[in-house]
């Protein structure tokens, strides 16, 4: 250590790559969008060691379980970054979490982040959380704390990295699944925005490395930038499917994440029983195709990678088809009836059929 007319200086926190005030800078700056994703039930503010909410709300349940999911964007991050666009992919990490948790058919009640940065730069960590309160807001939970951590030396500069974890709610004896699907249901898509979440190294790899194209790239058939495309947020899904449930019977949900739309159906299908859904139902988006044209990816290797335009499904019985067509119509979402449960007593749970739709 070495002395000057200031007195005693050495090796700091701050030369070691950590920036304390710029992560206290960073707390004001998102605290005014976290204030917006609260729920009646939310205890505090930000600032504490943890987060509060008043589990009496809970007593209206004569037995409640307690549901939990947690998940990251992937390498959607990397596009953000490209474009120096950060207050969207937020959206697409509360979009991953409850979507999980609605499955199950779980009211989501609150969300934690973490937020791992090379370098704290405010404003840019105050974009995610906007984009992470916005997601909480349509998804109809609350945001009630979260981490920032800065990593200097393990993240560059301008890297950084997202999860979050949610807890949900949903009374015992209307747990969905696939203990309640049966023979003859039908199996209803609905549409995804794009992409959403999945797949992104795939894409990554055949738009930059063999296509050569920029996020720049205005592409006729999407009718945007390339980079605007890739961004576009997940679809959030929670309070559509909760409110698919109220309306009427609903045996499953499946979310359509890594995987895709098969492999994710047949995790909610008994044994015993299939699911055959038909691609001529549907023509999905043009971002799909180009994917395949541009890499000349085959389709099989699509299906079980990219959701195909499908970001969830829902599971139910004949005769509530026209009443759950009609209740996702008035929240606009698109959506249509894919296929049906079969008896199957062996191959797939799940299998696709047909061309896609021209």
């Amino acid at each position: 250590m070495t002395e000057n007319a200031s007195g005693p200086s050495g090796v700091s926190y701050a030369a070691a790559g950590v920036d304390i005030e710029a992560g206290e800078t960073a707390v004001e700056l998102m605290r005014k969008w976290v204030a917006k994703a609260q729920r009646p039930e939310s205890v505090g503010g930000l600032g504490g060691f943890a987060g509060l909410f008043d589990a009496t709300a809970l007593t209206r349940y004569r037995r409640p379980l307690l549901a939990s999911a947690t998940d990251g964007v992937g390498t959607k991050v990397a596009i953000a970054q490209r474009m120096d666009r950060h207050d969207t992919i937020g959206r697409d990490l509360v979009a991953m979490v409850v979507d999980d948790l609605v499955v199950c058919g779980a009211e989501p009640l609150f969300m934690t982040d973490y937020i791992c940065v090379g370098k704290v730069h405010p404003e840019r960590v105050a974009s995610l959380v906007k984009g992470i309160a916005e997601g909480c807001v349509l998804a109809g939970c609350a945001l009630v704390g979260g981490e920032t951590a800065e990593h200097p030396g393990l993240l560059g500069p301008e890297e950084y990295d997202v999860a979050g974890a949610g807890t949900g709610v949903v009374e015992a004896d209307e747990v969905l699944g696939a203990e309640r699907v049966r023979a003859g249901d039908a199996v209803l898509a609905l549409a995804s925005s794009g992409l959403h979440s999945n797949g992104y190294s795939l894409v990554r790899h055949v738009f930059f490395d063999l296509a050569g194209w920029s996020t720049e790239r205005h592409v006729a058939e999407l009718g945007r930038t390339l980079g605007e495309e890739l961004l576009e947020p997940t679809r959030i899904y929670s309070l559509d499917c909760l409110a698919l449930a109220r309306a009427t019977e609903v045996h499953a949900f499946a979310h359509v994440t890594g995987g895709g739309l098969a492999a994710n159906l047949a995790r909610v299908v008994p044994a015993g029983l299939g699911a055959r859904l038909d691609r001529g139902t549907w023509r999905p988006a043009p971002i799909f195709g180009l994917v395949a044209e541009a890499g000349q990816v085959a389709r099989d290797e699509l299906e079980r990678t990219l959701n195909m335009g499908v970001g969830m499904v829902a599971v139910v019985p004949p005769g509530a088809v026209d009443t759950a067509l009609a209740t996702l119509a008035e929240r606009g979402v698109p959506a249509w009836v894919v296929g049906e449960i079969t008896a199957s007593d062996e191959g797939p749970a799940a299998t696709l059929t047909g061309d896609y739709a021209g």
